[in-house]
């Protein structure tokens, strides 16, 4: 049966997930955010506590 060799496929294998893992990756990070997130103010918030009516 000669799909059963290894020989080829293992190798397509490889060479397919060295590709993946190196190349696409690199292209993806390479892409520039185009929102940065601001920062926000550090000041306090009120903290009052809630009256209730009743």
């Amino acid at each position: 049966m000669p799909q059963l060799n290894p020989n080829p496929w293992f190798a397509i294998l490889i060479f397919s997930w060295i590709i993946f893992l190196t190349v696409i990756p690199t292209k993806i990070m390479n892409h520039i955010q185009l929102n940065d997130p601001a920062l926000v103010d550090a000041k306090e918030h009120k903290k009052d506590s809630w009256n209730w009516p009743w």
